[in-house]
């Protein structure tokens, strides 16, 4: 895998670079803001970005702008962003076209090198990945269709959010895959899914959740 990295913090970026490259993850480039990282992706066609959120020279939030303008230009390129703090507009928009491979990864998820990495390659290879907290915080705020679940039901979507597959959850809530699959069935049909959807009901289904937490 190869991948590009859009951070002005330089001691975490060498960080990253380092952890990378130890567990066999190629760092094209490593760039510090909006235009640098658009010329980066032009040029190395990395596999996937792992994108801060601020960048110079505002450092509002020229990151999720960027990764969301290479999203158009180059739809389904994977994207990975790390924020120091939970901000849900941007996850909400990053999952707006259905296609997956996005992640949101709160900062201090990079010194657990091994559910960092993990989650790098689930958005790599198509998955939905959101860091534990962001979920809680939107998990807080639920409201409408998210009422209807139960709470069981709640515990499903979280792990779903966070990108587990139907195996990892079972073991996560102690039930079987069957049980799992109700669960995640009655899910779709509360956030009112179309049962035919069956490529991208998972990211629909946390799309749906975030927009009922706005």
């Amino acid at each position: 895998m190869r991948v590009v990295i859009a951070e002005d913090n330089v001691l975490l970026s060498a960080g990253l670079e380092l952890l990378l490259g130890a567990k066999g993850i190629e760092v094209a480039a490593v760039v510090t803001d909006h235009p640098g990282l658009v010329a980066a992706v032009d040029q190395h066609r990395p596999d996937a970005l792992i994108v801060d959120v601020r960048l110079p020279p505002s450092f509002r939030d020229e990151g999720i702008k960027a990764a969301l303008e290479i999203r158009r230009a180059h739809p389904g390129l994977p994207v990975l962003v790390l924020s120091q703090y939970v901000e849900k507009i941007y996850a909400r928009e990053l999952l707006s076209d259905g296609r997956g491979g996005v992640g949101y990864l709160l900062k201090d998820r990079v010194s657990r090198v091994s559910e960092f990495v993990d989650g790098l390659r689930r958005v790599a290879d198509g998955g939905t990945v959101m860091d534990p907290e962001v979920v809680a915080q939107l998990l807080a705020g639920g409201t409408n269709a998210i009422d209807a679940l139960t709470n069981r039901e709640r515990e499903v979507l979280t792990l779903m959010a966070q990108g587990l597959g139907n195996n990892d959850i079972g073991k996560r809530l102690f039930v079987t895959d069957n049980a799992v699959h109700k669960h995640i069935g009655n899910i779709f049909a509360k956030l009112g899914l179309p049962p035919t959807d069956g490529g991208h009901r998972r990211v629909l289904a946390v799309l749906a959740y975030l927009d009922n937490t706005s």
